[in-house]
């Protein structure tokens, strides 16, 4: 007769078989990374060093392109200039002074479909934490249905609110509250 316990610790070794097996791989680990073939017909690894002192345009002739840090860094930034759609008190209405800016943010999208946006809204610190939460989320849904408008697609950009957690200045003058009333476009 066979117990209980008994098939548990079955049960128990199968799946460790089967988690061990599924580790496996057939990747040869002894295999160098990178051969290089042009080098007098021979197949010898070569590191890091082995490119040390070749100009990398004139190497193996293989068309390879340089990358641009600089650029893709400003790629995760987004388009140059202004990302920042101010509100006035209590309101979540985009002024027609943003529509520059909320054009340039769509054609930036709309240029690549696999960019993100993160839109994030924000308030001043009046009013309760979530009174303000809501009203951060209804900022930042007006832009991105601003965004919408202009041809973005919904799937590329999500709107988040922060409330007054995120202040931009500190303050309790109307100038830094003015600055906290806010959606912000960052990317992703």
């Amino acid at each position: 007769m066979v117990s209980i316990s008994h098939i548990k610790k079955l049960a128990l070794a199968s799946m460790v078989a089967a988690a061990l097996g599924g580790c496996a791989s057939s990747v040869p680990l002894d295999t160098p990374a990178v051969e290089d073939r042009a080098a007098s017909g021979s197949t010898a690894a070569t590191g890091s060093a082995g490119l040390a002192g070749a100009d990398a345009n004139t190497t193996n002739n293989r068309n390879v392109q340089s990358v641009d840090l600089s650029k893709s860094s400003q790629d995760k930034l987004g388009p140059a200039g202004e990302r920042i759609v101010y509100f006035d008190y209590d309101s979540f209405l985009v002024k027609a002074d943003y529509q520059g800016l909320l054009e340039t943010q769509a054609r930036y999208l709309k240029a690549d479909k696999a960019r993100k946006a993160v839109i994030e809204g924000h308030t001043d610190d009046r009013g309760g934490r979530e009174y303000n939460l809501a009203l951060g989320q209804k900022r930042a849904e007006a832009v991105r249905r601003s965004l919408g408008l202009l041809g973005v697609v919904d799937a590329q950009v999500e709107a988040v609110s922060f409330g007054k957690e995120k202040p931009a200045a500190l303050g309790s003058d109307e100038a830094s509250m003015a600055r906290n009333r806010r959606a912000e476009v960052t990317y992703r």
